[in-house]
């Protein structure tokens, strides 16, 4: 079971969502759009989604907590990155898969952008919500008053 628990990450779920967007791209494709514009979103969403993904992670070691999911933090970071989202890594994760979804012209993969969060959120955020609840009560209270989930 420990080994099921190592393979349970996110960056294995942006995985499988990305191959399932793939696959539909190239078996089932549907209007593909050949668009500067849309190569400018899928671009800034990529690269936008890695950017804060790294930004993310560093502001995480500088404070000395963990960066592994399932495991407790030992310090709250909620400045920076995460003064405007609880989850900026997710969030990253988020903007990656949307942009791949827009760069391979995967127009009907867009609904598993909703499912990727939701299973995120279900897998991942709740539990970590609640280890920092107990764990920093008042301070997580108030940063989670004034921060959103997401965005």
């Amino acid at each position: 079971m420990p080994v099921l628990k190592w393979l349970d990450i996110p960056p294995l779920w942006l995985l499988l969502f990305a191959v399932l967007a793939r696959i539909q791209a190239t078996r089932l494709p549907v209007g593909v759009i050949d668009h500067p514009l849309v190569d400018l979103l899928a671009g800034l969403l990529l690269g936008g989604g890695l950017l804060l993904i790294l930004v993310a992670l560093v502001q995480l070691r500088q404070n000395r907590t963990t960066i592994i999911p399932h495991q407790p933090a030992q310090h709250m970071v909620s400045n920076g990155v995460f003064s405007r989202s609880r989850n900026p890594v997710y969030l990253g994760d988020t903007l990656v898969l949307t942009g791949l979804i827009l760069h391979w012209s995967a127009w009907p993969s867009l609904v598993l952008v909703p499912l990727f969060m939701w299973v995120i959120t279900d897998r991942f955020i709740l539990a970590e919500e609640s280890m920092l609840r107990e764990k920093f009560g008042p301070q997580w209270d108030a940063w989670s008053d004034k921060t959103r989930r997401w965005i």
